[in-house]
């Protein structure tokens, strides 16, 4: 399968990377800003099936004609575009500053949307589209404070998530989304300093890779609350 994985080099992301790129029949793609962290997760696939582009989904339109480029160059379709790439800016909503909250909403919901626009033309029937939300922005669970803008971006996510199910329902296209909860990561760290998350981040990456390939047989348009705790 050709798979792309946005958000791929450290973290869920980079577990998840490397869990796919097990099957030797898999090729995976990962983006990320870090160049030299893009080098590494190039090196670590264990079927040599891992390749790296680098992109900041905050400025997704100065690298959109290269990255598509790139990724019509290696694939000619698209089995599985996982779009975990996110970031998180934890302070009291009062002292946001408007530009803060634009990175955010530009790399946690509209970078991930035009990533999908300009795969599109590479979806099949059968492609699965896997978005990666949180808790935070899931109807009804728990909310923290410092975290408003962050959770704000991911319920945009969700709700594409409902929207692109029922808009790709004719070319077949799968959309899910997974709010995620408690995983130790280094972001979870940003967002709670000090506690220890119940679930780490191989734990979680493996079961993203599992749902990327399996989950589309069962659902469509579904956002699926993963959460042993919050937080």
């Amino acid at each position: 399968m050709n798979i792309l994985i946005n958000g791929g080099t450290r973290g869920i992301g980079k577990e998840t990377a490397l869990y796919l790129s097990e099957n030797r029949d898999n090729h995976v793609i990962v983006t990320g800003r870090d160049e030299d962290d893009l080098g590494k997760m190039a090196l670590s696939g264990t079927h040599n099936n891992i390749s790296s582009i680098a992109i900041d989904l905050s400025l997704v339109d100065d690298y959109a004609v290269s990255f598509r480029e790139q990724v019509y160059n290696r694939f000619s379709i698209i089995d599985i575009l996982i779009n975990n790439a996110g970031m998180l800016i934890n302070k009291e909503f009062m002292q946001f500053r408007n530009e803060e909250a634009r990175l955010l909403m530009e790399t946690n919901f509209f970078g991930p949307a035009a990533m999908i626009r300009l795969l599109k033309p590479l979806m099949k029937r059968g492609t699965h589209i896997v978005n990666i939300a949180s808790m935070g922005g899931f109807q009804g669970s728990s909310k923290y404070s410092g975290l408003s803008y962050y959770s704000c971006s991911k319920a945009a996510l969700v709700c594409l998530t409902e929207c692109l199910a029922a808009e790709f329902n004719q070319d077949e296209i799968i959309v899910n989304c997974l709010a995620l909860g408690s995983v130790q990561t280094e972001m979870f760290n940003e967002a709670f300093p000090g506690f220890r998350a119940p679930v780490e981040a191989k734990d979680m990456g493996l079961y993203i890779g599992d749902f990327a390939v399996n989950g589309k047989k069962f659902f469509n348009g579904k956002i699926l609350p993963v959460a042993f705790s919050n937080p």
